[in-house]
């Protein structure tokens, strides 16, 4: 990775390196995959961003991201470090802060050609780990529609089970909680 570490909040994983997105970052991201490869300091491949995480969802995460300590429970990069040079390969999303019960809720997309490599749930149960490391989390959870088999499979793999109906019409959602066995 090209980009200045210090400034960067960075997980590693086995394959992985997920880096925190900052306002910087998004700013970079919006204005477009040359500026976004120098400050990620990775490839951007022609076919980013992930579908539904495009210009209005980056928007509103920059708005997110205005608001001091909500770095970490924002937008997450995942990059394939083992690349040459490292490419950007999808993005994993916290919802925002946990709520006062403790839970906080995730998402993630990877990009078509990255898919059913197992980055999916390598990237999830890693920022599970890192949102179990804080004191105030005891529960993540995350939404998907019931015929996505592969997002479901990533969810169980993760430790996460059903947990009912989720926040919108048709959606299931899934939780783990702190402690359980994964």
């Amino acid at each position: 990775m090209n980009a200045d570490r210090r400034l960067l909040r960075v997980l590693e994983s086995r394959r992985l390196t997920l880096v925190a997105a900052s306002p910087e970052l998004v700013d970079a991201d919006l204005a477009g995959a040359a500026e976004f490869a120098v400050a990620l300091g990775a490839e951007v491949p022609p076919e980013w961003p992930p579908a539904l995480f495009g210009g209005s969802f980056m928007r509103a995460v920059q708005a997110q991201l205005a608001h001091p300590g909500e770095q970490g429970w924002s937008v997450w990069y995942l990059l394939d470090p083992e690349a040459t040079p490292a490419v950007v390969i999808g993005m994993c999303q916290f919802k925002g802060r946990p709520d006062a019960a403790g839970s906080v809720e995730i998402a993630y997309a990877i990009l078509d050609r990255y898919r059913a490599r197992g980055y999916a749930t390598e990237a999830v149960a890693r920022l599970i780990e890192w949102a179990f490391g804080h004191q105030n989390v005891v529960q993540v959870t995350a939404e998907t529609m019931p015929h996505l088999r592969s997002s479901i499979r990533v969810l169980e793999k993760v430790g996460m089970a059903p947990a009912g109906p989720g926040s919108e019409y048709g959606v299931v959602r899934y939780a783990v909680r702190k402690g359980s066995n994964r």
